[in-house]
């Protein structure tokens, strides 16, 4: 059976005349298929999609960092250039490092900070033995310590802050202290902005 379409009983609907039999609306969507009007295509646009940034000459351990912001919803650049530049001035991100320089596994690492953001408190230390154990994998690992932390409490507190896009790099960084509470602030404002150099829109 043909389709009654709407422009055929239009006429019908605002006269008060019964809809027409289906011979009567061939009829007329033949009609209307034989005028000169040319019938648009829908025509397909490609968008460009926006899936973060990707940094330019930036190591696995670097860019493994980078991804792991994204997936928590950071994006802007620097952001995520503060938080780089601050573990990048903490471990030069090394996951086995041990405050002093020593590459190390986690279970050697007798005094001082740990792993990428330098883990120094007993609390802090202890609780990435803890989620390494409930995963089965080594604590040692970047895979393991940027899953760590983002689940501390410290992390949480400053994730928000992390999350609003258009501050400067000092606005970012001066939450980036509540989230570690650096003793020495060192070179880490200067790799955010170097960070904030390398990285780039990727589509």
């Amino acid at each position: 059976m043909i389709k009654t379409t709407l422009a055929a009983i239009l006429p019908f609907l605002m006269f008060g005349s019964s809809i027409p039999d289906d011979d009567a609306v061939s009829k007329i969507d033949t009609t209307l298929a034989s005028r000169d009007t040319p019938i648009e295509t829908p025509v397909e646009i490609e968008v460009e999609k926006y899936t973060g940034y990707t940094c330019e000459g930036c190591t696995v351990q670097e860019q493994m960092a980078l991804e792991a912001f994204h997936a928590r919803g950071i994006t802007d650049k620097y952001a995520i250039a503060a938080l780089m530049g601050n573990i990048k001035q903490e471990s030069k991100f090394i996951p086995d490092i041990c405050e002093g320089g020593a590459r190390v596994a986690y279970e050697h690492c007798y005094t001082g900070g740990y792993g990428l953001i330098q883990w120094t408190t007993t609390n802090r230390y202890d609780g990435l033995g803890r989620h390494a154990r409930n995963l089965g994998k080594s604590p040692s690992t970047t895979e393991v310590q940027l899953s760590y932390l983002f689940t501390e409490y410290q992390w949480q507190r400053v994730e928000p802050y992390m999350k609003t896009p258009g501050k400067s790099i000092e606005w970012y960084m001066k939450h980036a202290y509540t989230w570690l509470g650096w003793g020495v602030h060192g070179a880490r404002t200067d790799y955010a902005y170097n960070y904030a150099r390398m990285l780039y829109k990727a589509t």
